[in-house]
């Protein structure tokens, strides 16, 4: 590479982006075996991706695998050396299998697996009360997941999206465009139900609404639901909070098709977050949850970017409609997830200081209980919600935990005594470096991030520091093992310091402090990212003169935006980024998601968007920087990339554009996660170079 290096490489195959006829294509990068050892040492890890106790508290399950399924272990609570596998294979044969969950009466675990003779998902049931061996229960044609049973035990619920061709949501890859836009192919995901006894599949909710979580009343002749009308990827952000009644299943009709379907129970909408008053007015909402005596639906409302990645405050109102009280006003944390666990008290699970909190709250006094009161250095999660906990009906809980330093795990018992419950991941250590907490103040703003010092960290040399920024902007930095896609860890192996704040806009600080970036983005959160690289550069030996800066989504967007701003960053890799919010609002999926944080539409309001759009600020760039995108990526497309490449290139400034085939949001191929890894640690050596102490006289040290 030259200094007038600027390419767009189309990497394995033709994508919808044409090469410039002059630019020079290089090759892939040959394999790094630095990054061959950090990822198979990412592969040792095995995932743990849920788990779940016996309503008596006598059983514990849970699943491990990685990405679309996993194996099922099944064992009793107080003996949990003695886990069995339980799986409709036969044989030696493998299939994805997911979402164990017990029935209310504890005999019976339902799950999802391919292992069928057409490698279909199907709904199985194992009693495990005399442990006979699964059976099926339903056959299925589609996609499905979140699985519950009715309160009563006759029936298996769950999302379902009859006849997919893809996941539902935006992080997998989009379809390519075709057909009348907006009308055709649309792909909706509806509450489905199955007869435990007779096999009988039912569509409950309409199809007229794309469902994204749901709740069985306790009396179970109710859903709680948040939905929208389709397209499902575009219009969580506008979704209203629904009840709806579920009939008996005698009144139930079947259809030409042999289809069931609901007569005459159709759903109410009792809660439009763009129409009503007060705090929760245009934000977003999440986890639905019935009280027990089925008077009340709790949720969690907040300013949100993504469905899924959830946080903000637990508001609470009558199941009948009405207004939304907000329960935890100005907390110093984000709730994410909670249940029930009587008429007036609540168990919640936030994010606080970027690390986990657990705790009892008292919905009345909105007083936090001290008796059960835990806060972890550690990511939690227990199933398929963001920071969900297994429960039982005794004191026990369930969690998996994970961090920097310790790969999943399943621990459990009461909460305030948990103990590790497997070892499939004692044997696996890290090899990138000690992992602390770093706090610093900015213009009245408490701020906290992760640090990862060098894997070979010796006080007496200096160091490369890396920068990465989350995605979101809600969202927040946790510690957990990581996973093999693109992300800061590997840096730290390969001894450079890396860095990953929590600016304002991102969860663990409270709701203002998660909104304090609205019609701000990269500034205000800049400013926040910069007082916290002097802050570390005053502790450590870093190397000012070799500053880095890299993030996936928002991070792309910041990174992109980040190098128009100030000189700071010495090499720049944007990962699916945003240059342009106004051409963006047009070409995204999900344009929805900008107006909580915008404002207004950009049609009725471009010079907010115009504001806070890297492309208008081009010609300060002198900062080399990588972007890479893939071609199917609906939440950041890859035109956007594409419009940052093409005006660095035309400014003779040093940049490249690698675009990966059949690509979302989150890669999947193993090969282009190692090659964007590779890549972008090659950009950093290049752009970023040890230097004499003559050099770096001569090269400056702008800390604009």
């Amino acid at each position: 590479m030259t200094k007038a290096h600027f390419s767009v490489l189309i990497v394995c195959a033709t994508v919808g982006i044409a090469a410039p006829a002059l630019a020079q294509s290089p090759t892939a990068p040959a394999h790094d075996p630095r990054i061959s050892q950090i990822l198979s040492t990412l592969g040792e890890a095995k995932t743990i991706a849920g788990t779940a106790l016996s309503p008596d508290g006598k059983l514990i399950v849970w699943e491990v695998g990685g990405r679309g399924g996993a194996d099922i272990e099944l064992a009793p609570l107080d003996n949990p050396g003695a886990a069995k596998r339980v799986t409709a294979c036969q044989g030696s044969e493998r299939g994805r299998e997911s979402n164990a969950v017990f029935s209310p009466d504890s005999k019976q675990l339902a799950f999802f697996s391919e292992c069928t003779p057409d490698h279909r998902m199907a709904v199985f049931a194992a009693d495990v009360a005399r442990g006979s061996a699964p059976h099926q229960v339903a056959a299925l044609n589609g996609f499905a997941k979140e699985l519950q049973w009715s309160p009563d035990g006759k029936r298996l619920s769950f999302l379902y999206v009859e006849g997919a061709t893809r996941p539902s949501g935006a992080l997998a890859a989009e379809k390519p465009p075709s057909g009348v836009i907006g009308v055709e192919g649309l792909e909706v995901q509806r509450v489905a139900a199955v007869d435990v006894e007779s096999g009988q599949l039912t569509q409950i909710t309409p199809a007229n609404l794309h469902v994204f979580e749901f709740d069985w009343s306790p009396d179970g002749k109710k859903l709680a639901y948040i939905a929208a009308p389709p397209p499902g990827e575009n219009n969580w952000w506008v979704a209203k909070l629904y009840t709806q009644p579920v009939v008996e299943w005698l009144e139930f009709e079947g259809d030409q098709n042999g289809q069931r379907s609901a007569q005459g129970d159709q759903p109410t909408a009792i809660l439009d977050p763009q129409t009503v008053t007060g705090s929760l007015h245009g934000l977003q909402i999440a986890v639905p949850r019935w009280s027990p005596d089925g008077q009340q639906i709790g949720f969690i409302g907040g300013l949100m970017s993504d469905q899924g990645s959830t946080g903000g405050d637990l508001y609470v109102m009558a199941a009948t409609g009405g207004e939304p009280k907000d329960v935890t006003p100005d907390r110093a944390g984000s709730p994410s997830w909670f249940l029930w666990l009587d008429d007036h008290s609540v168990g919640i699970s936030e994010i606080r200081n970027g690390g986990s909190h657990l705790f009892v709250y008292d919905i009345a006094s909105r007083q936090e209980s001290t008796e059960n009161n835990l806060t972890l250095p550690d990511g939690v999660s227990g199933g398929g919600l963001m920071m969900s906990v297994a429960t039982s009906n005794t004191e026990n809980v369930a969690l998996v935990r994970s961090s920097f330093e310790n790969p999943p795990e399943v621990w459990a018992g009461e909460l305030m005594n948990l103990k590790q419950i497997t070892h499939i991941n004692d044997n696996v250590k890290p090899v990138w470096g000690k992992a602390e907490s770093v706090e610093w103040d900015n213009e009245g703003y408490h701020v906290q991030g992760w640090l990862l010092l060098p894997a070979h960290y010796d006080p007496a040399k200096k160091y490369p520091l890396i920068v990465e920024v989350h995605g979101g902007p809600s969202a927040a930095v946790t510690p957990r093992w990581p996973g093999v896609g693109y992300g800061p860890v590997p840096f730290s192996a390969l001894d450079y310091f890396v860095l990953m704040p929590n600016p304002r806009g991102s969860y663990g600080e409270g709701e203002k402090f998660t909104q304090a970036n609205r019609k701000d983005f990269g500034y205000g959160d800049l400013r926040d990212i910069l007082a916290g690289v002097d802050t570390v550069e005053k502790k450590y030996p870093i190397d000012d003169h070799r500053v880095g800066l890299t993030g996936w989504s928002y991070g792309g967007f910041m990174t992109m935006f980040a190098v128009t701003q100030t000189h700071r960053f010495r090499a720049a890799v944007a990962g699916a980024g945003i240059s342009d919010w106004q051409s963006y609002y047009g070409e995204n999926q999900i344009d929805q998601w900008m107006v909580p944080f915008f404002g207004a539409s950009v049609y009725d309001d471009p010079s907010v968007y115009a504001k806070m759009s890297a492309i208008n600020y081009i010609k300060n760039v002198t900062t080399p920087t990588l972007a890479v995108v893939g071609d199917r990526d609906g939440e950041c497309p890859a035109p956007q990339s594409f419009e940052f490449w093409h005006a660095l290139r035309d400014l003779g400034k040093t940049t490249e554009l690698v675009v990966y085939p059949d690509e979302g949001h989150g890669f999947v191929n193993p090969e282009h996660r190692r090659d964007v890894l590779e890549r972008a640690l090659g950009w950093f050596e290049e752009y970023m170079p040890e230097m004499g102490a003559g050099a770096r006289e001569q090269g400056g040290g702008n800390r604009q």
